[in-house]
């Protein structure tokens, strides 16, 4: 939902991907940016899909960019995340067409859950979001919050 020229990512949303292996992105998430704004997807270290709207791929752009070309470990990085990394925006029905490459990382094949991250938000296969939901219910859930100091 965008407040304050802010497109804030919350809720969980299971999605299916369709015939064509499109996947819909939620309008709150959607009705905050341009027609053609730039997202990123790459695939997570952890087993998801990481979805970085416009404002990180700039912050992330600037970063990189200012980067020296002499720099062999900061060049070897962007080869490499870049490499993997898709970008993409929204059709007109608000869905995107992830690689093959991506949604293999992340075992997706036909269903996903979207999910979430305030800033940012992920994209995962149902089992896995179900194993990552596991790991803060109940009191680590609220010890979590008090590690975060929220």
């Amino acid at each position: 939902m965008a407040t304050d020229g802010k497109v804030y990512y919350s809720g969980e949303f299971h999605h299916t991907l369709d015939d064509k292996g499109r996947l819909t992105i939620p309008s709150a998430w959607r009705d905050g940016h341009p027609e053609g704004a730039t997202f990123l997807a790459t695939p997570h270290p952890d087993g998801y899909i990481a979805i970085l709207p416009p404002a990180q791929v700039e912050a992330l752009h600037a970063k990189i960019a200012a980067q020296k070309l002499s720099d062999a470990r900061a060049q070897a990085f962007a080869a490499r995340f870049f490499s993997q990394t898709q970008s993409f925006s929204f059709d007109k029905a608000g869905r995107v067409s992830l690689s093959t490459a991506l949604l293999k990382h992340a075992g997706i094949e036909r269903e996903a859950v979207l999910a979430g991250g305030l800033a940012k938000f992920s994209i995962y296969n149902p089992a896995r979001w179900a194993q990552e939901m596991a790991k803060s219910e109940g009191e680590a859930f609220g010890a979590l919050m008090r590690e975060l100091d929220l």
